[in-house]
C-alpha cells in the first residue's frame, strides 16, 4: 500500500481538504459536518487575518490517488512570542482507520515542524481557542456540539499509537432547563441587585444586540488571556466573528450586566442547531440555511456559547444574576436542557459552581502533545 502525501497548494485540492471528512465520516450517524462557507474562509489567506502571524502547511494523505486522509500544520508566531514558547500544532487530522496513513501524516507534519526549529508538537488545535480543538475522548454517544470535534474513537487510537500523549483536557456539561437551583443563589441575586450599581440588559432583537458584539469581545481578549491557547482577538476579528454567529443568536438568550456604559461580564447561549447541520450537509445554499433555521425553531436545548465577567467584579455574585435569568428565560421558551461549551480543565472556579450542582461531564476532549 504506496501512501503519497502532497501538500494543498491549488483551489482543487483545497476543496478536496475541505470536503473530505464528509465522506470519511459520511454513515456515523453522531457526524456533523462544518459549514462549507466559513471553512471557505478559514483557509483562505486573504480572509482569515490569522494566517498574518503563522506559518501553515496543510496536506493529503492519497492511497491509488483517492485522498484517505488530512493534516494542517501550524506555527503560531504570535502565540509563541505572547507565552514565550517554542511550539507547533497539528489541526483538521482526519483519516481512514489506517495506522500507515496517520503515521505518514503526522510524520510529514513533524518533519516540517522539525525544519522550523520546533521540538513541541500540541493538538489538534487550530489558531486560537476559538477553533476546534481537541478530540473527543469522551461521549461518543452523544449528538455533537458546534465547533467542537465529533470523530469517531478510531482517531484517538491513531494519534496515540504515534507516541502523542495528553497536553490539556477539556468537558462539556449538560444539565436539565428544570434543575432545582439552591435558595443561596436566589439570596445572593437579591444582595447583588441591591449592592451593585449595575443594569442587566435583556434584549429582543439582534439590532438591539448588535452595538454590545465589540465590548463583549474586547471583555473575553481582557479576561481569557490566561487560558490555554487563546490569542487576543483584533478588531478587524472582532467584526468577522460577530458577522459570523449574529445570524444565528437568539437575542432572547444574550444577558450582559452593564454599569457607567461598561460592559462587565456576559452570557451567550444558543439554540442547537446540530440536527439543522446535518440536514443541510454543511451547505448554507440553495436551502442549507432554512434548513438550519427551521429546526433551531424545534430544538428544545440551548448551547452555552461563551460567557465573562470583568476580573474586580468575579465573586461579586453577578454570574449569578446572569444564569438565573437566562434559565427563566429558557423555562419561558420551553428549552428541556442547556450543554456548556468546552471548559478547560484547570477552568477550577467555573467547574466548581457547575459541579456544585451535581451536574455530571457530559463530554470530554483531549489536546495532544508530543516532543520530537
Amino acid at each position: 500500500m504506496e501512501i503519497k502525501i502532497i501538500e494543498v497548494t491549488s483551489r482543487k485540492l483545497l476543496r478536496t481538504f475541505i470536503h473530505l471528512p464528509a465522506e470519511l465520516h459520511k454513515d456515523e450517524p453522531n457526524w456533523m459536518p462544518t459549514i462549507y462557507a466559513d471553512d471557505w474562509n478559514f483557509f483562505n489567506p486573504k480572509k482569515n487575518h490569522q494566517f498574518d502571524s503563522c506559518d501553515t502547511i496543510m496536506v493529503l494523505a492519497l492511497i491509488d490517488n483517492r485522498p484517505v486522509g488530512r493534516i494542517m500544520g501550524i506555527i503560531h508566531n504570535m502565540y509563541n512570542t505572547l507565552r514565550n514558547e517554542n511550539s507547533a500544532r497539528f489541526g483538521y487530522f482526519d483519516s481512514i482507520d489506517k495506522q500507515a496513513v496517520a503515521h505518514a501524516l503526522l510524520t510529514y507534519i513533524q518533519e516540517w515542524v522539525k525544519q522550523k526549529g520546533k521540538s513541541l508538537i500540541v493538538g489538534p488545535y487550530g489558531f486560537s481557542d476559538k477553533d476546534i480543538q481537541g478530540l473527543l475522548i469522551e461521549g461518543f454517544d452523544h449528538p455533537p456540539l458546534i465547533d467542537s470535534a465529533c470523530n469517531p474513537p478510531y482517531i484517538v487510537k491513531l494519534i496515540e499509537n504515534e507516541g502523542f500523549s495528553k497536553e490539556v483536557d477539556c468537558m462539556t456539561y449538560k444539565f436539565p432547563v428544570n434543575l432545582a437551583l439552591p435558595e443561596l443563589y436566589y439570596r445572593i441575586q437579591k444582595r447583588s441587585n441591591y449592592s451593585n450599581n449595575y443594569q442587566l440588559l435583556e434584549f429582543t432583537s439582534r439590532k438591539q444586540l448588535k452595538p454590545y458584539i465589540v465590548p463583549v469581545l474586547q471583555l473575553v481578549n481582557q479576561t481569557y488571556d490566561h487560558l490555554y491557547g487563546f490569542v487576543p482577538m483584533t478588531n478587524t476579528e472582532m467584526e468577522e466573528f460577530a458577522a459570523r454567529y449574529l445570524s444565528v443568536v437568539d437575542p432572547r438568550f444574550v444577558k450582559i450586566i452593564e454599569k457607567d456604559g461598561e460592559v462587565l461580564a456576559f452570557i451567550i447561549a444558543i439554540p442547537n442547531l446540530t440536527k439543522g447541520i446535518q440536514k443541510s450537509r454543511g451547505y448554507l445554499f440553495p436551502i442549507g440555511i432554512f434548513q438550519i433555521l427551521i429546526q433551531s425553531k424545534k430544538t428544545n436545548k440551548l448551547d452555552l456559547m461563551l460567557g465573562s465577567v470583568r476580573r474586580d467584579y468575579q465573586g461579586t455574585g453577578i454570574e449569578i444574576v446572569m444564569g438565573i435569568s437566562l434559565i427563566e428565560s429558557a423555562r419561558k421558551a420551553d428549552f428541556k436542557d442547556m450543554e456548556t461549551h468546552l471548559i478547560l480543565e484547570d477552568n477550577y472556579k467555573m467547574r466548581a459552581e457547575i459541579e456544585r450542582l451535581k451536574i455530571p461531564t457530559y463530554k470530554r476532549f483531549r489536546v495532544f502533545r508530543k516532543e520530537i
